[in-house]
Order: structure tokens, then C-alpha cells, then sequence
């Protein structure tokens, strides 16, 4: 197979539609779709069910899809560690959500600076259920999660601290004033919806409250008095003066891990594990 085969292969598996995939790819359709049947017949097998109205993965095409994403994803590594030797540079990407990691992050990065011979650690900061892309997209080495609300399936982890979780509300609301809550103390609110996370997929579960993808629009929002949330406790340790943060019970608990493809072969990324601060 050649990566470019991937490639086109990977465009149509995730679109589900030859229309899409090729203008994703800035080609047009029969020669995407005669690449396709080349690939399958070298295969010998089905990738793709295809009707007049969709397009469907066969359990071999979902199968390869899987494979695809981490052979493009060591591809991209590979040139991008390769020019950076070239270079002379030897960095880590590491991935983390932006407002999140705060004093975890940091103990991480300096116990890791502080071994001879550690790789420079640039910083990627993503939003909600991006780590996958860039992980597998080879342009991140490693990520914090935080599970659940993080996929992990199909990488490497190594847990780095389990917390609690609390409502982050209006410092002005009645509840902000309370010691703790419970879960239906928050959802039941019916002047501040629960902000709604996307999904691994990207897509909103549905709610009446609003769509957000970083801290900064959901803090925002809060504060506007427009929605409510539960998120994890390091999530809301530097919270902003309008806002309130509450201890909530029966939340269950947020465990952060540090992740990486399982394919990764890099020592600076062995060292960083390694070097992560243990609960």
C-alpha cells in the first residue's frame, strides 16, 4: 500500500461520502473512486459498502481505518522529528486543554526539565476531544486526559492524579453561598442549563443549555449568568471574582492521565513518563 492510497482511503472512511472526501482532498471523484477499487483489489477485500444513498465501512474497512490513523500519524512524526534533527532540535509536543492542567502541568514540566539531557517541551494547547486528532495526526507526542470526559481507547496511559469535582456558578447565585451540593442540586436549576460539551465525534448531546469547547467560553458564559457546570476541581482553582466554585458530592471523580500512541518508540517521551509526578 503507499501513503497516498491512506490517505485518500482515511478521507472517504471519515466523510462516508466520495463528494466530500474528494473536495477534502482537492481531486475529483472518479479518480478518487478508482483509487479506492485499486486499493481493494490489491487487499482482497471489501473496504466500503456503497449504494446510491450512502456509504457504509465494512468490519475490514473499519479495521483498516484504525491502522491508517496511526500509520499516517507516524508518518507525520517522522517528519517532523526528522527535520528537526536536521535542525539539531529535539522537542516534545506536549497537548493539554486550554485552562486546564494548572499546578499538575507544571510539577510535570519542571520534574521533567530537571533531568539531564530532557527535550525542550512545547506546548499545544486544544480544545475538548481534540488530543485523539493530534496524537494519532503525529502532531502531538503526548497528552494530559482527563476521564471520563477524554477518550483514551487505543493509547498508552499512566495515571498522574484522581480529584473531585465542582458547580461553577454565579459568585451572585443562592447556591454559590452553600458548602456543597449534589448533582441535582445543579442540573435542576432552571435559570442556568448545564453547558453542553461536545462529543469524541464533535457533536452536542442535546439540552437546553449552550454549546461551549474551552473554559474561557464556558467561564464566560457563566458569569452572564447563562449556564452552569461541573467540571473538575483544578479546572476552577484560579476561578475569577464573579464566579464561585462549589464542592459537589456525589460527582464522580476526575482521573488526569498522561498519554501517547502505543507505537511511539521515543525515549523523551519515556523519560517525561517517568518523570510525571505519581499520585
Amino acid at each position: 500500500m503507499e501513503i497516498r492510497e491512506l490517505r485518500y482511503f482515511v478521507a472517504v472512511a471519515e466523510e462516508l461520502h466520495f463528494g466530500r472526501a474528494a473536495e477534502r482532498l482537492g481531486m475529483a471523484q472518479p479518480p478518487l473512486s478508482r483509487a479506492i477499487a485499486r486499493l481493494e483489489q490489491h487487499l482482497g477485500v471489501t473496504l466500503l459498502e456503497r449504494t446510491s444513498r450512502k456509504v457504509t465501512l465494512t468490519a475490514a474497512g473499519t479495521v483498516l481505518l484504525s491502522e491508517a490513523h496511526a500509520i499516517l500519524g507516524a508518518v507525520t512524526a517522522a517528519e517532523r522529528r526528522t527535520r528537526q534533527a536536521e535542525d539539531g532540535r529535539h522537542r516534545l509536543v506536549l497537548a493539554v486543554k486550554a485552562g486546564t492542567g494548572g499546578r499538575l502541568l507544571a510539577e510535570l514540566l519542571d520534574a521533567y526539565g530537571a533531568q539531564p539531557g530532557a527535550a525542550g517541551v512545547d506546548l499545544l494547547l486544544c480544545e475538548a476531544h481534540q488530543h485523539q486528532e493530534l496524537l494519532r495526526g503525529g502532531r502531538a507526542d503526548v497528552a494530559l486526559l482527563h476521564l471520563p470526559f477524554d477518550c483514551a481507547d487505543g493509547l498508552d496511559t499512566e495515571t498522574l492524579d484522581t480529584e473531585g469535582q465542582v458547580a461553577v456558578l454565579p459568585a451572585t447565585h443562592a447556591l454559590a453561598a452553600r458548602p456543597r451540593l449534589l448533582t441535582a442540586d445543579v442540573t435542576a436549576l432552571p435559570d442556568l442549563p448545564m453547558a453542553r460539551w461536545p462529543g469524541p465525534a464533535g457533536d452536542y448531546p442535546q439540552g437546553p443549555g449552550p454549546e461551549v469547547r474551552n473554559l474561557t467560553q464556558l467561564f464566560q458564559l457563566i458569569a452572564l449568568g447563562r449556564a452552569t457546570a461541573i467540571v473538575p476541581a483544578s479546572a476552577a482553582a484560579d476561578l475569577r471574582p464573579d464566579l464561585a466554585a462549589v464542592p459537589v458530592l456525589d460527582a464522580p471523580p476526575v482521573t488526569t492521565v498522561i498519554a501517547w500512541p502505543p507505537q511511539s518508540r521515543l525515549r523523551p517521551v519515556a523519560d517525561l513518563v517517568r518523570a510525571a509526578p505519581r499520585p
